[in-house]
């Protein structure tokens, strides 16, 4: 199966910043995968070089000359245009499909105006499948996050150095919450851009989760009032820095998520901490208990107080974390890992 592979190369679209989550994970997974050739598009790239128009114009000769069985799409904002893609889901020669990734608060301003350019699209939250299904559009698949099968790691092969980590951005009451811990004497140590100690690549996050008693993952959405949302209401920064302003109907949708209820949802990192040999501590989004048994593969919180109360139970006893945490690696390594996410969706597409 030929795959052409569109996204984003490198984090946000700024090299700086190192490779993007996409590359790490889906782009490499696929190109690991047997069976499968990925001729790769890398549209923040291109379009730092070339240009938005001259960006089009290479993906639609790129089609024409690969010739894919299926062009496998994971857009950021508007990079690429939608007559671009309406062109080449309408010639019928490769099936189109986007991954869209963040559709518990992007769906009503994004996600529902680009979903009818492909014949395929997925999402990890289920209340846009009934979104999408209530639009007229049938060929939602659900999936979710997982991990990389050739990033996973055997758990006790490195020292546990740290206490309790977090790897994240500090948005929302994540600084307040980190500050409360290390008032009440937990040494927690975070990595992340707008932390001090800065953002870690792939390697050294793994190589962290791997090292700490305690990894711990806040799942509650990034979006929240304050200044830097409530302009990306009215604007939009493209992968190669320019901004737009936002259209009417995505204000509304924007401003719907800024001040809509709050949800807790999965993230990558529910999947990329067992998977790296860690002990995954996470607020208790919905639908974890599909993926892992909570208090035997991953453990779960629901308020602060619980939180203190389960971080210093698990630092004190190294036994039954150690457990868990070989639980969890297990059943990541079991279910859990692009390969098989992808293998399920090639499948439903009928592509194997």
């Amino acid at each position: 199966m030929k795959v052409l592979y569109c996204a984003m190369k490198y984090d946000y679209g700024i090299p700086d910043r190192g490779f993007s989550y996409e590359h790490e994970n889906f782009y490499k997974t696929l190109t690991r995968m047997p069976g499968i050739e990925v001729v790769y598009f890398p549209f923040d790239e291109i379009l730092r070089s070339v240009g938005r128009k001259a960006l089009n114009e290479q993906l639609l000769e790129k089609v024409k000359m690969v010739k894919p069985d299926l062009c496998f799409f994971v857009l950021f904002t508007d990079e690429l245009m939608k007559e671009t893609i309406r062109e080449i889901t309408k010639r019928g020669q490769s099936l189109t499909f986007n991954w869209f990734t963040d559709d518990h608060w992007r769906f009503d301003g994004y996600s529902r105006y680009w979903a009818p350019l492909f014949h395929w699209v997925s999402t990890t939250d289920h209340r846009a499948v009934e979104g999408y299904r209530a639009m007229g559009y049938k060929t939602v698949i659900k999936t979710q996050w997982a991990c990389n099968s050739w990033a996973l790691r055997q758990p006790g092969s490195r020292e546990l150095i740290y206490d309790v980590t977090f790897v994240g951005q500090p948005h929302s009451n994540r600084r307040k919450i980190v500050a409360a811990l290390k008032r009440l004497g937990v040494r927690i140590d975070c990595w992340g851009e707008g932390w001090p100690n800065g953002r870690l690549d792939q390697q050294k996050m793994l190589d962290v989760f791997q090292a700490s008693k305690i990894s711990l993952n806040f799942a509650g959405p990034s979006v929240h009032l304050g200044l830097e949302p409530i302009v990306k209401t009215f604007l939009t920064r493209r992968a190669n820095d320019h901004l737009r302003l936002n259209t009417p109907a995505e204000m509304v949708g924007h401003l719907k998520a800024l001040t809509g209820p709050r949800r807790a949802q999965i993230k990558a990192r529910d999947f990329e901490i067992p998977g790296a040999g860690g002990f995954l501590m996470t607020n208790a989004p919905e639908e974890i208990e599909e993926f892992y048994t909570p208090e035997k593969e991953v453990v779960r919180f629901n308020d602060f107080d619980e939180l203190v109360d389960k971080t210093r139970y698990y630092l004190d006893h190294g036994e039954e974390r150690e457990e868990i945490r070989s639980a969890g690696f297990a059943r990541t390594r079991r279910d859990h890992t692009y390969e098989q996410r992808f293998t399920e969706i090639f499948r439903t597409m009928g592509l194997l």
